[in-house]
């Protein structure tokens, strides 16, 4: 203890030596001297984190002006032509670019409760997400990377708290998490940005103009919220009018949109936020999308995935244990996955008692060798139960062969093609091929059937998609305040980003069967590849950690684009 005090005395006997070392030097300089000092400092230095990004040498860029762009360098006017030649940044929509009178003033974070952490996350619009962190180290190739600018609080805002009005809207299928995204965008709007006048617009995109009153919304109305599953505002397919959105919030003065929802929902998002640029509107339209498929592209995944795939290991559970249970057991499960087997291609991993797999992006066979039916066989021989999980959107093709109804080809609301029941087609398929079957050990079967489908996306969101629904909430308020308009929110490659809606509009992501996960599902499974003799014609640098990749979105469905044959 002794020793512990004299070091502490020490050291306070030096600072005080030393700061009377400083005192007596400055006693020197005369008052002018000093004044001197203080007005030759470089004018950047004396600028605090209103002006400046918290990581050292970055600098403040300002958005780019349409009148600035070099189109004859980049037709489509994707890239921003100030990048250096080695890197190809995604252009993003900025209000700068139809409002030539638009300014700028200091973040509301900077005098918010956060003030005095937020120069430590502050982005610049420099600052940007690489679409591949993958690369050869021995091999350099000819094409500069591609990047997206990142997502974040900036230290420039381009609206004030007093006068920002904010709409929120959900729309399309519910999904778990879509509360926790509204409570989030309420929480971020109120507390970091000091916006008071938050609406929720009830029923998706007609309660803009359907004369149903809007919902104030604040912190207390959205408190508990994410316990629930669904959405608190209401949802509905359909009801996209651009000229009646706009004329809405023209008339009640909104100039912050999020719009919650999957790719047609983001479509509309993009016209929009198209409406409003070209009637010099200064309205910020963001997107954050919603999909349980997980079939939006460009991002690693979407909300409410996790939770999906977790709820519907129990029905798999089930369907195994029925299985198990009887002699020559067939369990089938229909999971939701109408172009994208995601859902199926996940749960069927994290269960292990699968025993095959169907998913849209392949094609299987019913007869014949190497069929489905002739490997139901062999797994009955062999074990004595089979487990089959497929998605709603498999065998389409041979479903519609032998429909006779009116709904082949038929829409919803949303324009997606309404889908044949595989799942029950599968049981009538599997039911009569081992009714009497010449093998006696084959017959008779006992089968069981389970359809989870809306059960799995009705649930509140698990621990991770909250924490997951936080970060796109919160990014997609920050990239409104900077004046952003036309994208929406989401990780790529771990790290949140930017990304314009218009890189969304004829494209989708699917389950790469060229892939490594779906390598390892034929070998959980032990299924045949019903796709080896596929071609996946997939985006360069659009594989994703969780076994998709980036397709033309005109391929799925069988429908190839014109002058194309299907990969």
């Amino acid at each position: 203890g002794a020793v512990g005090g004299g070091f502490w005395r020490e050291r306070s006997r030096r600072r005080a030596r030393a700061w009377r070392a400083i005192m007596a030097w400055l006693d020197l300089l005369p008052w002018w001297a000093l004044v001197a000092l203080l007005l030759l400092r470089p004018v950047e230095s004396l600028r605090l984190p209103v002006h400046r990004s918290a990581a050292p040498g970055r600098r403040l860029v300002r958005p780019l002006r349409s009148s600035e762009r070099d189109e004859s360098k980049d037709p489509g006017g994707d890239f921003d032509p100030r990048c250096s030649g080695a890197w190809r940044l995604h252009r993003l929509g900025h209000l700068g670019d139809s409002l030539d009178s638009l300014e700028s003033c200091p973040s509301p974070l900077l005098s918010s409760r956060q003030s005095l952490v937020a120069h430590n996350f502050f982005v610049t619009e420099g600052d940007v997400v690489f679409k591949s962190v993958v690369a050869n180290a021995f091999h350099s190739d000819s094409e500069a990377p591609v990047c997206f600018h990142c997502a974040g609080p900036r230290v420039e805002s381009f609206f004030q708290a007093d006068s920002s009005k904010a709409a929120i809207v959900t729309c399309g299928g519910i999904c778990p998490g879509l509360n926790t995204v509204v409570r989030e965008l309420v929480l971020c709007l109120w507390h970091q940005y000091g916006v008071r006048d938050i609406w929720g617009i009830p029923q998706g995109y007609q309660g803009f103009y359907s004369g149903k009153p809007w919902l104030p919304l604040d912190p207390a109305a959205v408190d508990q919220i994410h316990t629930l599953g669904g959405t608190v505002l209401g949802t509905s397919r359909g009801g996209h009018d651009t000229e009646k959105i706009v004329d809405a919030l023209e008339e009640k003065g909104v100039n912050l949109v999020f719009i919650i929802g999957g790719d047609g929902t983001l479509r509309g998002a993009q016209k929009v936020a198209d409406e409003c640029t070209r009637r010099k509107l200064p309205i910020a339209v963001a997107g954050v999308p919603k999909t349980v498929d997980n079939d939006i592209p460009i991002i690693d995944k979407s909300f409410g995935f996790e939770t999906a795939v977790a709820e519907a290991q129990l029905a798999i559970t089930a369907a195994h244990v029925e299985a198990s249970s009887f002699p020559n057991g067939i369990g089938i499960v229909q999971l939701m996955g109408r172009n994208s087997g995601f859902i199926a291609l996940h749960s069927t991993l994290g269960s292990r008692d699968v025993d095959c797999v169907l998913i849209p992006e392949i094609d299987f066979e019913l007869e014949g060798e190497g069929g489905l039916l002739s490997f139901l066989e062999d797994k009955l021989l062999a074990e004595g139960h089979v487990l089959l999980v497929v998605a709603e959107g498999s065998g389409q093709a041979a479903v519609q062969r032998e429909a006779n109804d009116l709904t082949v080809g038929a829409t919803d609301a949303s324009g997606n093609v309404l889908l044949s029941d595989v799942g029950s087609w599968l049981k009538h398929k599997i039911a009569d091929h081992f009714k009497d079957h010449p093998n006696p050990r084959l017959s008779p079967v006992s089968l069981k059937y389970i359809d989870p489908t809306y059960m799995v996306r009705s649930v509140k969101a698990n621990a991770a998609d909250n924490v997951y629904c936080t970060e796109l909430a919160h990014s997609a308020v920050h990239g409104s305040f900077a004046g952003y308009s036309g994208f929406m929110v989401g990780p790529i490659n771990s790290h949140y980003a930017l990304i314009p809606l218009r890189l969304i509009a004829d494209r989708t992501n699917v389950v790469s069967v060229n892939d490594r996960v779906w390598a390892e599902v034929l070998s959980s499974t032990g299924q045949p590849d019903f796709a080896a003799n596929d071609l996946m014609e997939c985006e360069i640098e659009s594989d994703t950690s969780y076994g998709g990749c980036t397709v033309d979105r005109r391929f799925v469905g069988g429908v190839p684009p014109p002058g194309r044959s299907k990969p």
